[in-house]
């Protein structure tokens, strides 16, 4: 008998022998008690999935605030006159800061923000299409569900 791998101590079945009846009773067949079963297993999945949908849409909801408020920085930094005095709040102090400086900061904050926007926007996107395979599978699922109801 060969082995899956070294891993694996199930024996796998000969290519050239028929199957035994514990192979074939093995098969993918599942009864309306499994099948529903499965179905509520695919319902918590789906159910993950929209939690995390949620909670990353909320999450990307936040970086647009800040990314808006930012930009709104950014603009009044540009409009100052050369020389003008920069404040950084930082804690309760205010802590005088080089305007070039300052600018260069926002600068990079928008573009880390923006990389973060679109990182989370893909990762929606990917759980989407996941949600989507869910509710076919749940479907598929419940139609077989009730096929097999109806053949009691």
């Amino acid at each position: 008998m060969g082995y899956a791998s070294r891993h694996s101590l199930q024996p796998q079945p000969d290519q050239n022998k028929p199957l035994t009846h514990e192979q074939c009773t093995n098969k993918v067949i599942m009864g309306p008690e499994a099948m529903q079963k499965k179905f509520e297993e695919e319902v918590e999945g789906y159910k993950k999935l929209q939690k995390e949908i949620t909670k990353t849409t909320s999450v990307r909801s936040q970086l647009d605030g800040q990314l808006t408020e930012n930009k709104v920085v950014k603009e009044e930094l540009d409009i100052l006159e050369e020389g003008a005095v920069v404040y950084k709040l930082i804690g309760p102090s205010l802590i005088r800061q080089d305007m070039e400086e300052a600018k260069q900061n926002v600068g990079k904050r928008i573009e880390y923000i923006t990389q973060e926007i679109k990182r989370h926007d893909t990762n929606i996107e990917k759980l989407e299409k996941d949600q989507e395979t869910k509710r076919e599978t749940l479907s598929k699922l419940q139609q077989s569900i009730m096929k097999a109801a109806q053949q009691k």
